[in-house]
């Protein structure tokens, strides 16, 4: 067997905090052969980041140190050079893509000055050799017109070319070893699929090896060659990219699956794992997931698991977990039950049947002005949504999806009347919002309600849950008493499944998922009918956003309630809502129910996002979905390309898509689509 790149032996990094030594590495090791494309996944607050920031040296002092272990580059241990030589290791033998582009591009730097110190700290080029080397990196990561955004800032480039440019400085210096710590996270789908089909495309044509970090399941089955699954600072299974997507050992990996949404799961609950990650600064003495474990014994709490290696070929892997300890399978034979527990509405759910028409959106538009010169006069606008219409009855969900500046948000907080539309009617149980006085829309803002995307910003720090909750009651005049509304706090918190004992913490001392259910429930303080979800999951954990989603489900077959899901997560649109608005550039390009939209795709936009979306069910079980790839990102508000807003991209333009908007197509039943290709075959409006 060859000498594998990387080497990683029982790496154990320690922070000291308030006194207490909190593991976030515990022991961790794996390996990562030539060439070859290694996972690690896990839900937030495992250890991931830090391991790779343990593997680069680059862990916080003076809190935090790498206590033990080895970390082997080509047979050299790494932590055992002085600083000095480890300078030359990072950026010319192992780098590093982080998370968040904008906190680790300089902002005071112009990109070229960034990727050029790089090529003069590693290969010693200088001058025109330098400039000539980054604008070929420039062209190679993919960014249209080098030359010119060598001078830009990085405030001046969207994410999806942030990102490109820490990818162009990761492998300015030729790196051996990449990693990339969530490299897509915060980008949209077909964006996502340009900087992994990059990543891939580089990564054949230089030989190097990623290490990706991640905790996008899907994003892992079209990239990963091995997979780790890390859990509370421990590797808790490795294997094959097939052999993990075909059987999963673990019960926290099978837990992660099970807990994804999708299609097929459409009237069920998801799978959720109870409680969180433990606390890294805990002593544990059992198996770290115990808690959490369904398949947990007294065993499984009193001696912690060990590694068992796998059977699968050269690199067999394993799983720690008594499960498949030879001797302890009979006694787990008896699984103890921890997931949540279902009540007799959930054993037999009934949903509440659609009702009438209780939103109607007709020709929305918001535009920002622009206005420039002394006298600040208006000689542009933003035209952020541009036209939209749409309809939801009481106790369904319609789902808005699109690429990040789309204008799906803003669409929503013109709805609620947060913005003030610029032109076109709101139709609320047939009243138009947009015509109503500011002290009679007051009087309705009970009825209609918003979760943000954040919970956290979305909340005052200095105010604690119980005020947080109760004060939209205040202001609807909700409670005949400051006792009766006590009491309704505590039953709301109850309803999204958080204690009472609680409502006296403040927004910090929670996680994001309960957060998002503190939002959730000071939206259904004030009796609503109508809540707009603005990313409610996005930045949630596979098992935390299946806790969300069933808890979104039970209450609108509980209350009746309507959703406008806004969302670029396609699973979670086929999981939760009944009819889906695709979004570009302030624009709705097609409509229909969920199966019309998703499983007949018409726009070439739409079969581009369905494309792009990373599917286990496509790569493990052959699953094919036309592919039409799209180059490029989304052209500016302010100025829209002329005819159809997405000729640009599409592959499949014609000459009267540059000259004319398309007319809104009937194709079939409710499905309706702005595109030229369907103009003359079906019913035009």
């Amino acid at each position: 067997m060859t000498t594998p790149l990387l080497q990683v032996d029982a790496l154990r990094t320690v922070f000291t905090a308030n006194g207490r030594e909190v593991r976030a590495v515990d022991g961790v090791s794996f390996e990562i052969a030539s060439g070859e494309t290694f996972a690690l996944l896990g839900e937030s607050g495992c250890g991931k980041s830090m391991t790779a920031l343990s593997l680069m040296r680059l862990v916080p002092e003076p809190a935090g140190c790498i206590r033990d272990g080895a970390v082997r580059l080509q047979g050299e241990d790494l932590l055992a050079l002085p600083e000095a030589a480890m300078r030359d290791v990072r950026g010319r033998r192992m780098a590093m893509i982080f998370q968040e582009p904008m906190t680790s591009l300089n902002p005071v730097f112009t990109v070229g000055e960034q990727i050029g110190e790089v090529l003069g700290r590693h290969l010693g080029l200088r001058g025109e050799a330098m400039r000539s080397r980054v604008l070929a990196l420039l062209d190679a990561v993919g960014i249209p017109d080098p030359a010119r955004r060598f001078g830009e800032y990085p405030h001046q480039l969207s994410g999806g070319m942030k990102q490109r440019v820490m990818i162009a400085m990761a492998l300015a210096g030729e790196p051996e070893l990449l990693i990339a710590d969530e490299p897509t996270t915060a980008l949209d789908v077909t964006i996502q699929a340009q900087v992994l089909e990059l990543m891939t495309q580089l990564q054949r044509e230089m030989g190097m090896s990623i290490l990706l970090i991640t905790h996008d399941l899907g994003v892992v089955s079209e990239t990963a060659d091995r997979v780790a699954v890390m859990y509370a600072g421990q590797v808790v299974e490795e294997a094959g990219r097939a052999a993990f997507f075909t059987q999963p050992r673990h019960p926290y990996a099978q837990k992660l699956f099970e807990s994804l949404p999708n299609m097929h799961k459409r009237g069920q609950r998801l799978a959720v794992i109870p409680g969180s990650v433990p606390a890294l600064d805990t002593e544990f003495r059992g198996c770290r997931f115990a808690d959490r474990c369904d398949r947990a014994w007294q065993l499984c709490h009193e001696q912690a698991p060990p590694w068992v290696p796998g059977e699968e070929g050269e690199r067999p892997g394993g799983v720690r977990c008594h499960l498949y300890t030879p001797d302890q399978t009979l006694e787990a034979a008896s699984p103890r039950a921890t997931a949540e527990p279902v009540t007799a509405a959930e054993e037999s759910p009934v949903a509440t049947p659609a009702g009438d028409e209780l939103l109607r959106v007709e020709g929305l538009k918001v535009h920002f002005p622009i206005r420039s010169g002394l006298l600040r006069r208006q000689n542009q606008a933003v035209r952020a949504v541009d036209g939209v219409d749409f309809r939801i009855p009481a106790a369904r969900t319609l789902a808005l999806v699109g690429e990040s500046g789309c204008g799906k948000t803003t669409a929503g907080k013109g709805i609620l009347q947060l913005i003030r539309p610029t032109a076109g009617r709101v139709l609320f149980d047939g009243v138009d919002l947009a015509s109503l006085p500011p002290r009679a829309l007051r009087r309705r803002r009970g009825e209609l309600q918003i979760i943000f995307q954040d919970p956290f910003s979305s909340m005052n720090p200095r105010m604690r849950i119980a005020d947080i909750v109760e004060e939209g009651m205040l202001t609807q005049g909700i409670g005949a008493s400051a006792a009766e509304r006590a009491e309704r706090v505590d039953r709301l918190l109850n309803q999204v499944g958080l204690s009472p004992a609680m409502k006296q913490r403040y927004p910090h001392e929670f996680s994001g998922g309960q957060r998002q259910r503190i939002c959730i429930a000071r939206a259904l303080a004030v009796e609503p009918r109508l809540i707009v979800c603005d990313e409610p999951t996005s930045a949630l954990d596979v098992s935390v956003q299946a806790q969300i989603l069933n808890l979104l489900k039970d209450l609108q077959d509980d209350l009746g309630l309507a959703y406008l899901f806004i969302t670029h997560d396609i699973s979670v649109v086929e999981y939760l809502a009944h009819e889906v608005a695709v979004m570009y550039l302030g624009r709705i390009v097609e409509q229909g129910s969920v199966d019309e939209v998703l499983n007949n795709p018409l726009h070439p936009y739409t079969q581009a996002l369905l494309a792009a979306v990373p599917s286990i069910e496509r790569n493990e079980h052959g699953v094919e979905r036309p592919v039409l790839k799209v180059v490029g990102e989304m052209p500016s508000p302010v100025n829209p390309p002329s005819g159809c807003h997405f000729h640009p991209r599409c592959p499949r333009a014609m000459a009267i898509c540059r000259e004319d908007y398309p007319p809104l197509s009937l194709p079939e039943g409710s499905h309706s689509v702005r595109c030229f290709l369907y103009a003359e075959a079906s019913g035009t409006e």
